[in-house]
């Protein structure tokens, strides 16, 4: 399949893939389709609910609930409480609203290529290179919300799983002041409670020592769960390494890539191809709206 540099890849797992997922997520052809039935039925009784119900829409719950269609089900309330919560940041959103955000600014970025395990690799430029008047938390955040919405899209991913790297380089207090309490917990709400993808890893790299202060900030709301898939770096690439081959990182991560030379600018048509996806997810939640 012939992909643009940027699109994501929507073709149905390979048999390797299935039977990486057979052994991790328990998926055989039996299970997949009594977990489809079964959250199916539980769907339509949970009738303060409104989502899609085919097949290919809720194997993006089941595959991260391994599944277990009462966990899965669990987790689309979640997103609906979260949705319900986050109301005015979340309602409506659209790619075309946040384009000059993706264009014009280098904060959040994809690698083309998936690491050595297949995942996708999310980069979050939380330093220097983030300008919090230009694009407030607000906007990063709903800047990570799109990708999340393309990135369920592919089953490989649905498989696989993400990893987060965090880039603090150069962080100063206009970025932590940015990074306030009510963000802090929005943030991290969203990645534990709110987010229909295996998020495998979260790195922490290059973090100066005023990092202190935007940790002490995120202790309180992370879980233990998180906590396990949470790693810091500071400057030594090497410890990275230990987690994240080389051979698969560009060298701005000390990696035998060559140096990234793409941003935001170029993933964004992916976002905006799959706006009819991300317009349809605005619909879903609880079914009487905010």
């Amino acid at each position: 399949m012939d992909l643009a540099p940027f699109d994501i890849d929507t073709s149905p797992p390979s048999p390797e893939l299935l039977e990486f997922s057979r052994k991790d997520l328990r998926e055989t052809p039996q299970v997949r389709e009594a977990a489809i039935l079964e959250l199916r039925k539980l769907l339509h009784n949970a009738t303060d609910l409104h989502y899609r119900d085919d097949d290919d829409f809720l194997m993006i719950f089941l595959r991260p609930c391994h599944f277990y269609a009462e966990s899965a089900l669990k987790m689309m309330r979640r997103i609906a409480e979260f949705k319900k919560n986050n109301y005015p940041l979340m309602h409506n959103l659209s790619p075309e609203d946040e384009k000059i955000s993706f264009i014009d600014h280098g904060i959040v970025n994809v690698l083309t290529n998936k690491d050595h395990k297949g995942r996708r690799v999310l980069l979050i430029n939380c330093g220097k290179a983030w300008d919090p008047k230009a694009v407030s938390p607000e906007k990063m955040f709903r800047m990570f919300f799109l990708v999340h919405l393309v990135a369920q899209l592919e089953q490989s991913t649905q498989i696989n799983g993400v990893v987060i790297i965090m880039d603090f380089d150069g962080l100063s207090l206009k970025q932590v002041k940015a990074l306030s309490p009510s963000f802090s917990k929005l943030l991290l709400t969203f990645i534990q409670e709110a987010v229909p993808l295996r998020m495998k890893e979260v790195h922490i790299i290059k973090q100066p020592f005023v990092f202190n202060m935007v940790w002490q900030l995120f202790k309180p709301f992370i879980g233990e769960k998180l906590k396990t898939r949470l790693e810091f770096h500071g400057q030594d690439m090497k410890k990275l390494h230990k987690y994240l081959d080389p051979n698969f990182l560009p060298k701005n991560f000390g990696g035998n890539l060559p140096m990234l030379n793409y941003g935001s600018r170029d993933w964004y048509p992916c976002i905006e191809k799959y706006t009819d996806h991300i317009s349809k997810w605005n619909t879903y939640g609880f079914a009487s709206g905010p």
